[in-house]
Formats: structure tokens, sequence, C-alpha cells
């Protein structure tokens, strides 16, 4: 590439939107030579047709909540109807954004969509995560607040009551979405949390069937539930907990018996893969081609909860698309689970992209 296909390259990327005229007076060249070296950039395909749409990098795009974590820590035995001794503490957390920061630690090329007001939130959010995660398609909104999720914890790290307030997440609507249709078509996986609407859940899963893009939907909690599509056609894999697979199927799940049954009713509603999440007890996992139980890594102590389940679903999603079997991936999604409640992050700092092979050598 020459000086000038140089310069033109660099302008379009800082405003793909602008006309011929406007940009040939911007370079201080003529259009009818600004066209030329445009036709050029095409043909060597470092842009794409008109309106100078760039080539997206192959990324996996999260969609979803990213807000501030404030977790109180009762240091004793929890007295209900009175004040308890307790420490704070606050992180950057959200389920999506969560994920994000898991798949950028472990190497990948990360984007993140959600909604943030145009607060320290905010800023918080960016300066603690932009090591990890991509924030360009990210949308900042005036006169709304950046979502906060408060968690009551007991002297085991157990969560008593979380209160969380995430109404901007409502604004995360398919219109947003259709600004970056580059990067969603473009996708190497897209993973979506039900922080968002049931329309853009919706949106999504039409895209990543007609794309043929991994594509997966993680609750968010039982009450988010209402946000899932009717079936499951075009989804690579669905995560979720017993409490969220009983309101999605409508029933209550009580025996062994019963969880395996959930699962193939999951994978009847038209996911290819699916995970019941069941706590202290494992997992219970399973495709069209089988169905299995795998037992929860254990822990010598549990420093906090908040983020487990979120470091299960990246790790196994890391794991799927590094060529690793479901069943492998799902092992090392326990491992990052179990390592993560050992934590006193929502997300642990020593998390790297060696992780995988130190978990093949234990």
């Amino acid at each position: 590439m020459n000086e000038k296909e140089h310069l033109v390259l660099q302008t379009i990327k800082k405003n793909p939107y602008l006309s011929q005229q406007e940009m040939a007076e911007q370079l201080n060249m003529s259009r009818p030579t600004l066209a030329n070296i445009i036709s050029g950039l095409i043909k060597k395909g470092e842009i794409i047709g008109r309106a100078y749409v760039l080539p997206e990098e192959n990324a996996i795009v999260c969609i979803g909540g990213a807000n501030v974590d404030r977790k109180f820590h009762i240091n004793e035995s929890v007295q209900y109807g009175t004040s308890n001794p307790a420490h704070l503490t606050e992180s950057v957390g959200g389920v999506a954004r969560n994920i994000a920061e898991n798949l950028g630690r472990l190497g990948n090329n990360v984007k993140l969509i959600t909604t943030l007001g145009l607060d320290q939130d905010a800023e918080t959010i960016k300066q603690n995560s932009g090591a990890y995660i991509n924030f360009d398609l990210s949308i900042n909104l005036a006169n709304h607040k950046t979502g906060s999720y408060s968690a009551v914890l007991d002297s085991n790290g157990e969560l008593i009551l979380a209160l969380a307030d995430m109404a901007i997440y409502d604004l995360l609507l398919p219109t947003e979405l259709m600004k970056h249709d580059a990067s969603v078509f473009n996708a190497k996986c897209i993973i979506v949390d039900l922080n968002c609407p049931k329309e853009t859940i919706l949106y999504l899963q039409n895209i990543a069937f007609e794309k043929q893009i991994p594509f997966i939907i993680v609750p968010v909690s039982s009450p988010k539930m209402k946000n899932m599509p009717d079936d499951l056609i075009g989804v690579s894999h669905f995560i979720c907990n017993l409490d969220e697979a009983e309101m999605y199927l409508n029933t209550k799940l009580q025996s062994e018996h019963d969880y395996i049954d959930a699962v193939k009713r999951l994978l009847e509603k038209g996911a290819q893969n699916v995970v019941l999440t069941l706590g202290g007890k494992g997992v219970i996992a399973g495709n069209l081609l089988s169905i299995n139980r795998f037992e929860a890594v254990k822990v010598s102590h549990v420093e906090d909860v908040t983020g487990a389940g979120d470091a299960f679903v990246s790790a196994l999603t890391h794991g799927v698309l590094n060529g690793e079997q479901f069943y492998d991936a799902v092992k090392f999604g326990l491992y990052n689970a179990a390592k993560t409640l050992q934590s006193d992050k929502t997300v642990r700092q020593d998390l790297s992209v060696n992780e995988i092979t130190i978990w093949r050598n234990l």
C-alpha cells in the first residue's frame, strides 16, 4: 500500500460516511484522483464497496449487561431486621461484561455491545475492562444511569440478597444493533445475556441461524427468562441453572431423572448443546449424541460465588472456539468456575492465555 492509499484508508476509518467530495477536499486532492485510489483499495480488499465498509475482524461479540458491582460481605452470622457489621467491595460486573473480560484474558478478540450512562460508573467500567474488551460498539446514553448490582453475601460467600438497577438495558434494542451489523454478521461467536429485551434476542437468533454463527444464550436470573425466545433454533449452546430451567420449561425439577429430562426437552426446542448447572453438584450437559453428568471441581474454600457462572460460560466458549470437544470444554468451564469461587474478584485476576494448558497439566 502506497502513502496516498494509506492516507485515504486512515481517513475512511475515522469517518466512513464522508462523501468523496468532502474527503477529496480534506485530503487536498482532486475527486477523480480520490476515486481511483478508492477503487484500488476495493480491489485489494481493504474496503468493501460503497459507504466504505471496512472488513471486520473475526471477533467474539458479547451483548448485554455491564455494570458496577457493590458487594456487602457480612462479617458474622446474618441477623435479619437489624444492622449487620460488614465490609464493602466494589468491582465491575454485568453478565456479558464478565464473560467478555474472561474471554479477553484468555487471549480472544472481544467486542462488547452494551448501554452505558454518561457517568462515573461508565468510566469505571471502561477503565477497568479496556485492556481486555473493545468498547467501540457500546452505546452511551445521556440522562440514564449505568447499570448497577448490589449484593449481600454471608460469611461463607453465599448470596443472601441482590438488588439490580438494570433499566438502561431495556434500550439495547435491535435498532441500536443494526448500526453494528458488520461486526455482528462477521462475528466469530455471538453471546447474549437476558438483560437484553426479547426482541433483541430474537433479532440475534435470526442472524445466527441465517449466518450460521455460534450463538450462546446466557440467562441472568429467573425473572429475566421472560426475554427467552419460544424455541432454541439457531442456539449453539444454551446454559442455564435449575431455577431458570424450571421457569422456561414451566415445571418443577426435583430429581436426577428430572434434570436429564430437562436437558432433553431443551434440546428438543432446537439447541445444539445444553448445559444445566447445579451449583456445587456440578452440571448435566448434553447434545443429540449423549447426555452426561460432570461433578463440580472441589475447592478448599469459597471466597465469593459472584461471577463463577460467567467464568464457566467463558471457559466453555473458549474451549469450543479453540477446537476442544464439547465435553472437554465443559470440564474446562468447571475448572475456571472453581478457581473463580476462590477469588474475591468477579473475574479472577490470574486468568491468562495459558490457562487451558495449565488446566491440562493438572
